[in-house]
């Protein structure tokens, strides 16, 4: 008995080509305190896909800082200044209006795990209500990152090594958590 006939392959599908010097450009808003390396691998990965990757820095009312503004700002500068098409500015109010500001029309956001999502998920509805024209493009956190958060790093520096810190985040963000514990910003929780 011989084998049924193959089907013919369905045509491909024409892909819409992008107009002759355009490309799709990312915004990834967060506060950053302090970038970490979890953080840093969703940039590196999306500035392989983007044309180019803003960042923006920004205040998070519901969190006490541990670096100021501009400290972020600087931290990230310097946790991303091996990436050419990526750049840092500040930002307040509203994601959706910062990425219009920008020129941009897609959010980008990491997700670390299920938590993190079901509250993206709740931001992503809303910012689709404020600006439907701005969609939400989600990458999920590498594994070996995705228990990283700054609630850890406060936890951890005191009591961890430069070696140890640099699993969790940059060499210029082990600095400046050294700085802080120095002057008594970052200490262990009672």
């Amino acid at each position: 008995m011989s084998p049924p006939p193959v089907p013919p392959a369905a045509p491909a599908r024409p892909q819409p080509s992008p107009s002759p010097g355009t490309e799709v450009m990312a915004v990834y808003t967060g506060s950053f305190d302090p970038i970490t390396l979890g953080h840093l691998d969703v940039i590196e990965r999306a500035s392989r896909i983007f044309g180019g990757i803003v960042i923006g820095v920004g205040i998070n009312p519901d969190k006490q800082p541990m670096f100021s503004l501009e400290e972020r700002v600087w931290l990230v500068k310097a946790s991303v200044a091996h990436l050419a098409n990526v750049r840092v500015e500040l930002y307040g109010g509203l994601s959706v209006a910062f990425v219009r500001e920008q020129g941009a029309k897609v959010l980008l956001r990491g997700v670390r795990s299920l938590t993190d999502i079901d509250a993206e998920f709740t931001m992503t509805l809303a910012n689709r209500k404020l600006d439907p024209g701005v969609e939400t493009v989600f990458l999920m956190s590498d594994s070996q990152y995705s228990h990283i958060s700054s609630s850890l790093l406060k936890q951890i520096t005191p009591l961890a090594d430069d070696d140890a810190l640099r699993q969790f985040v940059t060499p210029p963000v082990v600095v400046a958590l050294r700085e802080k514990l120095a002057t008594g910003e970052c200490t262990t929780p009672s």
